[in-house]
């Protein structure tokens, strides 16, 4: 039996603290399933979130969005997910709990269909294998496409378990600092993406660069790339490669021409910075964008 969810979106969720005391729900895999949600994908979000108030307040709010729980985990042991966020020169920082209820996501609570679709994760829920192993068994059930989406986040990375998790990507999305870090040896951006793509046999490698843009190597190794325009008000910056890498997905699901998926994740992305938060509660923000683009 094949499982009904196009897309499926494996990771943590929790909530980010900010200097001024107040918090925002976030995770980047959960801030991707939420704007798919928003845009009629209906993904199914497999995390673990406490058996406590913050966790109660996850579910609620993913119920009242109209997102299935059927992937969500309750840990009567540990707690729901949390980040301490500092933003330094307009760069946000960050200070992600150690475990959390989303880094023992249950292999034996997992539905055990075969799947298809897209598969999108992250790096920062591999961090312990108990986790680690959960995806796994997903991973040996899912016949479709897997979207990583790297998140280097000190000290809780390793590039060997990186690297292996690379092996099963077919579209990747990272930062500009991020790939330098990954492939140190090359002279440019170009020829970077080119070597990396090639390692990883990928159909597609996306990366973002702030104020510049974001730019796309293809399985021809063909680019393509994207600038923003130039008057954006910038509120948060926190959540905004979770807001592009959702619209990537969408035009993957829709099939989307690459170049197209990209000026519209960036003209997505470019709108949510000028909200405080990694989330919007308002469907008129994102249907906005849907009848624009229809």
């Amino acid at each position: 039996m094949i499982d009904q969810y196009p897309v499926q979106i494996f990771g943590e969720v929790l909530f980010d603290h900010f200097p001024d005391g107040s918090r925002v729900l976030g995770g980047a895999p959960f801030n991707v399933a939420w704007h798919l949600q928003a845009f009629g994908l209906a993904p199914r979000f497999i995390s673990r979130i406490g058996d406590d108030d913050s966790g109660q307040e996850v579910a609620e709010l993913m119920a009242d969005w109209g997102m299935t729980l059927a992937g969500l985990q309750v840990d009567h042991e540990h707690p729901t997910g949390s980040v301490g966020v500092l933003i330094e020169q307009g760069e946000p920082h960050y200070d992600i709990v150690a475990d959390s209820a989303y880094d023992f996501i249950d292999v034996k609570l997992l539905d055990q269909r075969n799947t298809e679709g897209v598969l999108y994760h992250g790096s920062v829920a591999l961090r312990n294998p108990v986790s680690r192993a959960a995806l796994a068994d997903i991973k040996d059930r899912h016949r479709g496409k897997i979207f990583i989406d790297v998140n280097l986040r000190p000290p809780w990375w390793e590039r060997d378990l990186l690297e292996s998790m690379l092996q099963d990507a077919n579209w990747v999305k990272l930062n500009e600092a991020e790939l330098r870090i990954l492939w140190p040896e090359a002279a440019s951006l170009e020829t970077a993406m080119q070597d990396f793509s090639a390692k990883f046999e990928l159909d597609t490698l996306i990366v973002t660069r702030g104020e510049k843009g974001a730019i796309a190597c293809d399985r021809q190794r063909q680019f393509v790339d994207v600038i923003p325009e130039a008057r954006i008000e910038v509120v948060d910056s926190v959540g905004a490669g979770d807001a592009f890498a959702a619209l990537l997905i969408l035009g993957l699901q829709r099939q989307w021409p690459l170049r197209i998926t990209l000026e519209r994740a960036q003209a997505f992305a470019s709108a949510l910075v000028g909200r405080r938060g990694a989330t919007v509660a308002d469907r008129a923000f994102y249907r906005a964008f849907s009848e624009q683009w229809m």
